[in-house]
């Protein structure tokens, strides 16, 4: 197995890191400048950071949010939230992300998967792939958009298959059904990704126990671990996770 790295996420609204359950429910969870020097402190692989009022609200991401964010890093930092176009990732990229996560718009406009994954690289490019369960849909997940609130009716893990097809370079599942709720990672979901594709998968909603980033880990097959409340609110510190990670025979980066 490679190396298992842990990325928190801050999910951002009106300049500040919130969390909410099941994609609503918002709550306060402090400032993400000193949130993202004090997970690099910790020994956080990667950071992410979601404007996630950006598609609901037409708008794009903060591009100030950025700037603030990864000037105090060095860390890869992941930045998704209201980018649909090569513009808009040329000015993330340029703020000094290291990657951008498209989400509705590579929905709505496949071609911009390829387009951005030709132009910047395939490394470069991350499809978030919101999901909940119907069982109308082959592998009973249903893709949705613009915060969880679209149902899309299309089947996602087949978009996931098309979405490497297309040259995304790294997939980022996460279903509402598990979303804040600390009750686990929904391993069937990402399981049905991981098994679908061959490009590194971000394990994302639900963290709330120790044991759940190993089993997002072995029974899930993610390579990338992300959470925000465990560590927002310090339930768990990311040296803790990956020393357990380590104690269970995984590979990390101490």
């Amino acid at each position: 197995m490679d190396e298992i790295k842990i990325m928190p996420c801050l999910d951002m609204r009106e300049g500040r890191v919130v969390k909410g359950v099941h994609f609503v429910d918002i709550r306060d969870a402090g400032d993400p400048v000193e949130h993202a020097r004090f997970y690099q402190a910790e020994g956080a692989d990667e950071l992410a950071m979601l404007d996630i009022a950006a598609t609901l609200e037409n708008r794009k991401t903060r591009i100030e949010w950025v700037k603030n964010v990864s000037s105090v890093i060095d860390i890869p930092l992941t930045v998704g939230g209201g980018i649909s176009s090569l513009e808009d990732i040329e000015l993330v990229l340029g703020a000094g992300a290291s990657k951008v996560s498209m989400n509705s718009a590579a929905v709505k406009n496949p071609a911009l998967v390829k387009d951005s994954a030709r132009e910047f690289g395939t490394g470069r490019i991350t499809v978030a792939i919101d999901a909940r369960r119907n069982p109308e849909m082959t592998s009973g997940f249903e893709l949705v958009v613009s915060g969880g609130n679209v149902p899309v009716g299309k089947d996602a893990v087949d978009w996931a298959k098309k979405c490497e097809e297309y040259g995304a370079g790294c997939l980022l599942p996460t279903s509402m059904d598990g979303d804040g709720t600390l009750k686990g990672y929904d391993i069937e979901f990402t399981r049905a990704i991981s098994n679908a594709v061959s490009v590194p998968v971000v394990a994302s909603g639900g963290a709330g126990k120790l044991e759940d980033f190993y089993t997002a880990a072995t029974d899930g097959g993610a390579q990338i671990l992300l959470a925000a409340s465990v560590f927002h609110f310090r339930t768990f510190r990311i040296s803790q996770v990956k020393e357990y990670l380590r104690d269970k025979g995984l590979r990390v980066i101490l």
